[in-house]
């Protein structure tokens, strides 16, 4: 009977920590980075698709370790990162110039992702809450156009300035 008892409780054991384990390799403890505002920032890029999970002006911001692969190309070292943040347009002056805050989505580096191809995608509100994104279907589906060549990242440097 004791036995038994030990046995019960180091399987319970070992599967709570295999569980906490997994959750943290997952997305459920994905935050924003602190300070990405002060990354290098990419020019205002407009999308006027309504059909487009993008529709809106958007910034990119791009961390050092990611920005030297982006400007040469390559495989992306593990951690790099890539936050765009999008507004909705609104007209001022007869130009289209952004307007409220609507979207914030995470690209970083992470092996551990295999099914968005290395890559963990996540999504926040204004506010800097996970919004539900599904990184597969929402993302990495957009970022397979051409993965070999530009390791799923779908922006390019030469239109970043």
């Amino acid at each position: 009977m004791k036995k038994n008892v030990l046995v019960l409780l180091s399987f319970l054991l070992l599967s709570s920590f295999v569980a906490v384990a997994w959750a943290s390799a997952g997305t459920g403890k994905v935050s924003l980075p602190k300070g990405y505002e002060r990354w290098e920032k990419s020019k205002a890029r407009v999308n006027t698709d309504r059909k487009s999970l993008f529709y809106g002006i958007h910034y990119l911001y791009v961390d050092k370790k990611a920005m030297k692969t982006y400007k040469k190309g390559g495989i992306y070292p593990e951690g790099s990162r890539f936050v765009a943040v999008n507004y909705t347009i609104k007209e001022e002056g007869g130009q289209q110039v952004a307007g409220k805050k609507n979207m914030i989505v995470l690209m970083q580096k992470d092996k551990r992702q295999k099914a968005s191809g290395g890559w963990l995608f996540a999504g926040f509100s204004p506010d800097g809450k996970l919004s539900g994104l599904d990184p597969v279907r929402d993302c990495y589906g957009c970022h397979l156009k051409d993965p070999q060549a530009t390791d799923s990242v779908i922006s390019k440097y030469a239109d970043f300035k």
